[in-house]
């Protein structure tokens, strides 16, 4: 069944606009080019992050602060976090392959506000360069991440300033994307598709989307108010002043544990569209995928204050925050089960993509046992502040989202150029990355439980060992990079040319030309109603043009 959309006239301000390699460089209005500057810009910024990261990794293979100064450290500290978050993972989860892939799921040329798009992009290298070169102006922020007063305000003021003013650009960016995503979503669907026959990435896009636009003003305005305790000398956070700094962790958490979300909920939504290709299934229980997304969507926005429970919290409180945090285990759980009810039983294809998505559900769920544990009070009291935190952190943004954004770049990468990577590189690439990860990792799990402290150059002598094993494993990781590169650079050259659906994928995207034209399709767009095929088989159609495609 084919329901004819007639085809829309080019949009003239497309038109004008610099054609070839150029266009990347350029304000441009299409979403596939915007979602690539979305990837590209956020893979800059992984380099980066990941090179502190190193020089953070090699300091510690040592007790004492001899690599660099204590000041210089919690600098470097500081500027990895928050470029791995804002700057990296949020940009690229939600902005990169967001912008690609939801106006073909959902039957649309473009996102509903493409300049505003653009926008929401453009917003983002100024406030990554400026929260850079703060180190050479006058010393970045000093205070973590999470900015805590009175630290924050009794640093010096210069850094933490420039961080903030990053902060809120980038959060800026995010709430444009949240809006234009979320009406996509719902007003730009093409005619007879509803919401329930939605490819798993526009659900997960959806709840992320609402997300973005409840959670980030506040931290908006929890960080202008910090910046008026430090420029103005007002007394919001600062106790000296009278300031309750309690209050200030509250308001940032009820962002920042949302913020784990934002990273996680659109990594679920790509693992989704990636399994059932590989596995040549339908994705198990779409229903119950849908209703768990929202029920964590739901649970993410009360779970905030378990961040909290050294801080002096009531105990009705810390039980309310208990009992969350154990709930949203379940509708987490729920998606592990389905995820692997898709594989069981299914042709599998071991190829890159698949590995890194199974490495995805093996890390995501150490990562979220740690979590359960991590929500029961003594346990937290136990632990709270050090190398366990820091280990079940990483293994949800790093073990979970960074390897679903490799597996997504191998799925979607003959769609993005027209041409396959080479696969025994791309393995090579996943094995070291997965050993070095877990090397790193791991063993600061146990760090924690000794209690090693985070956030601190130097170290008790007794865990030497275990943190030269760390850097050895962080050293693998950065390795792991080369091969990536050069098999993202050279393929793009002298890659094998793929065709327009090498994966015989039933899902929309791959019903045009690889890769796109510039407003999707030549003619009609596809009514997809059945996107992982409910046990159909992918119809190869005699012309690939999408004009001819049909109904799946």
């Amino acid at each position: 069944m084919t329901i004819s959309i007639p085809p829309t006239t080019p949009n003239n301000s497309k038109s004008l606009q610099p054609q070839g390699w150029l266009r990347y460089f350029s304000f441009s209005l299409d979403h596939k080019v915007i979602g690539l500057q979305y990837l590209v810009c956020g893979f800059v910024f992984y380099l980066i992050g990941g090179a502190l990261a190193s020089a953070i990794r090699i300091e510690l293979t040592s007790p004492v602060s001899d690599f660099m100064p204590r000041d210089v450290y919690n600098q470097i500290l500081t500027l990895h976090g928050t470029i791995m978050i804002f700057l990296w993972i949020v940009p690229v989860v939600n902005g990169a392959f967001g912008n690609y892939l939801i106006p073909f799921f959902v039957g649309a040329r473009d996102m509903a506000f493409p300049r505003l798009n653009a926008v929401a992009f453009w917003l983002i290298p100024p406030a990554g360069l400026m929260l850079i070169t703060s180190y050479f102006i006058n010393g970045a922020a000093q205070s973590g991440w999470t900015a805590y007063p009175p630290l924050s305000i009794t640093t010096p003021a210069a850094g933490q300033i420039i961080w903030i003013i990053s902060v809120l650009l980038l959060g800026g960016s995010s709430i444009f994307g949240g809006i234009n995503f979320i009406a996509t979503i719902l007003k730009l669907r093409r005619p007879g598709l509803k919401l329930m026959q939605l490819p798993m990435y526009c659900w997960a896009m959806l709840g992320t989307s609402f997300l973005v636009v409840l959670s980030t003003p506040v931290l908006a305005g929890t960080l202008i108010l910090l910046s008026f305790d430090i420029v103005a000398h007002t007394g919001f956070f600062n106790p000296v002043l009278g300031g309750n700094v309690i209050v200030y962790q509250h308001l940032f958490w009820f962002y920042s544990h949302p913020a784990v979300y934002i990273m996680v909920l659109p990594a679920f939504g790509l693992v989704s569209e990636i399994l059932p290709v590989h596995s040549r299934k339908p994705l198990f229980g779409y229903n119950t995928m849908v209703y768990s997304i929202m029920a964590i969507v739901f649970l993410g926005l009360i779970v905030w204050a378990h961040h909290m429970f050294t801080s002096g919290t009531p105990p009705w409180m810390r039980l309310f925050f208990t009992i969350a945090t154990a709930f949203i285990a379940v509708p987490t759980g729920i998606k592990f089960f389905n995820w692997v009810a898709t594989l069981w039983g299914g042709r599998i294809s071991v190829n890159t993509a698949i590995l890194f998505s199974c490495g995805f559900i093996v890390n995501f769920v150490l990562g979220g046992i740690t979590g359960v544990a991590l929500a029961q009070v003594p346990f937290d009291i136990h632990v709270h502040d050090t190398y366990f935190v820091v280990a079940h952190f990483h293994y949800i943004v790093y073990g979970g989202s960074v390897f679903v954004i490799f597996s997504s770049i191998y799925h979607w990468y003959p769609k993005f150029t027209g041409r396959m990577l080479n696969e025994n590189i791309g393995r090579l690439h996943f094995i070291i990355t997965f050993i070095g990860f877990n090397l790193c990792f791991a063993p600061q799990h146990w760090l924690g439980l000794n209690g090693m402290p985070r956030r601190v150059a130097e170290y008790d002598p007794q865990f030497a060992f275990v943190n030269q094993l760390s850097s050895a494993g962080a050293l693998l990781m950065a390795v792991s990079t080369i091969p990536f590169l050069w098999n993202i650079i050279y393929s793009a050259f002298k890659g094998p040319i793929a065709g327009d659906n090498p994966w015989q994928a039933l899902t929309p995207e791959w019903l045009t030309s690889s890769p796109p034209p510039v407003e999707n399709w030549p003619g009609e767009a596809p009514l997809v109603t059945k996107p992982y095929g409910y046990g159909q088989k992918p119809q190869k159609e005699k012309n690939p043009s999408i004009g001819n495609a049909k109904e799946t």
